[in-house]
């Protein structure tokens, strides 16, 4: 178990604005969280990270090892730094430059970038970078710290179908190979329902939250009412 959610409730001054929340994320997990703007997903996110205080529920974190992918659009585009840089961040943040460990950190460094497709950018300023090549080198950042449950917030945004689709191909085959437990926040309900293992759909408006494997929650009357038949009768995607 990488994470266990009991009766969670999330809110703001004691205030709930979803029901209850129970679910637990294994490793070789893709849990997608979707809905519409300002459904509660990223108070969601912070609240399960330790960013916020719950309203109610409990929290448990069977790992220490969480990888966090924020939203490309938290790294300064002004600092100069290349993708080699940000991806030893993701170790080195509050060690110094001399750490007689740093030799010992390096394999997971080039395994970070191999596996997120960014060794050959190494050198590249992140100015430079494609929205699909920024995302890939934030994500080895947060591997080159050997997560076991990554945490990515919107990592499609502004990108193209290409790009969105070279992502999410990026995260099953890690969720394979590293059996990572992966909970990403997306709109891209195509993608989701393609690569996800298992869904949570959140509207704060409708007072609505549901959760449980890929078929259960697509195949529920309120998620078709909102987004319609995703699956075919064989639990394919459409």
């Amino acid at each position: 178990m990488l994470l266990q959610i009991r009766e969670l409730q999330v809110g703001y001054q004691s205030r709930a604005i979803l029901p209850p929340l129970t679910l637990q994320v294994e490793p070789g997990q893709l849990w997608a969280v979707t809905g519409p703007n300002g459904a509660g997903k990223s108070t969601f996110l912070r609240t399960i990270l330790g960013l916020q205080q719950q309203v109610a529920g409990g929290i448990e974190r069977g790992t220490s090892a969480i990888g966090y992918v924020p939203q490309r659009s938290e790294v300064d585009p002004a600092v100069p730094q290349r993708v080699i840089d940000l991806v030893r961040m993701g170790v080195e943040r509050g060690w110094r430059v001399l750490d007689p460990l740093a030799a010992r950190r390096n394999p997971a460094i080039q395994a970070a970038m191999r596996d997120a497709d960014v060794t050959s950018l190494a050198r590249i300023q992140w100015r430079r970078l494609s929205e699909g090549q920024k995302q890939r080198a934030l994500l080895a950042q947060a591997l080159a710290g050997e997560p076991a449950l990554l945490v990515l917030d919107e990592p499609t945004s502004a990108m193209d179908m290409h790009a969105e689709a070279s992502v999410f191909a990026v995260l099953e085959r890690l969720r394979a190979e590293r059996q990572l437990g992966v909970l990403v926040i997306s709109h891209h309900l195509a993608l989701l329902a393609r690569y996800a293992t298992h869904f949570v759909l959140l509207d704060k408006d409708e007072r609505l939250a549901l959760v449980g494997d890929r078929e259960t929650v697509l195949r529920d009357p309120a998620f078709i009412e909102r987004y319609g038949q995703v699956l075919d009768r064989g639990g394919r995607h459409g």
